[in-house]
């Protein structure tokens, strides 16, 4: 079965670099699942999970605040605004990615800027809720 690398990048480090079978990315335009051959695509992300099965079939999952992934059909290169790892997912944390959101929909008169951070800070709700938190 073919892989796909995959490498995860936030301003700050590389945060995961290799190979993996499939990675599951909270586009703009709905969540998509890439796999080995995907068509080639550019995309906005919101904030929420991406998810990637490694080349050992292990999970690895990483918080993204939002930024925007590359998709070629050999590989996926995200660039996250900001990453945090699942652990660090508190109820404290989380509130303050979704005030962070509020702040930048606030602070812009985009309408498009202001519905993405809206859908956004709707997909942190679902999310914190579905965590019991």
């Amino acid at each position: 079965m073919a892989n796909l690398f995959a490498q995860l990048i936030s301003p700050e480090r590389v945060v995961f670099s290799g190979e993996v079978r499939s990675v599951l990315l909270p586009g703009v335009e709905g969540d998509m699942t890439v796999l080995p051959g995907h068509a080639p695509l550019v995309t906005l992300l919101h904030a929420g999970l991406v998810f990637a099965t490694d080349a050992e079939g292990t999970g690895r999952r990483a918080f993204v605040r939002g930024g925007f992934a590359e998709v070629t059909g050999t590989q996926v290169t995200i660039l996250a605004d900001h990453v945090l790892s699942v652990e660090e997912l508190t109820r404290d944390r989380l509130d303050e990615e979704i005030l962070h959101l509020q702040m930048e929909r606030d602070g812009t008169a985009d309408p498009d800027l202001r519905a993405q951070h809206e859908a956004s800070i709707g997909r942190m709700e679902e999310f914190k809720a579905s965590l019991g938190l």
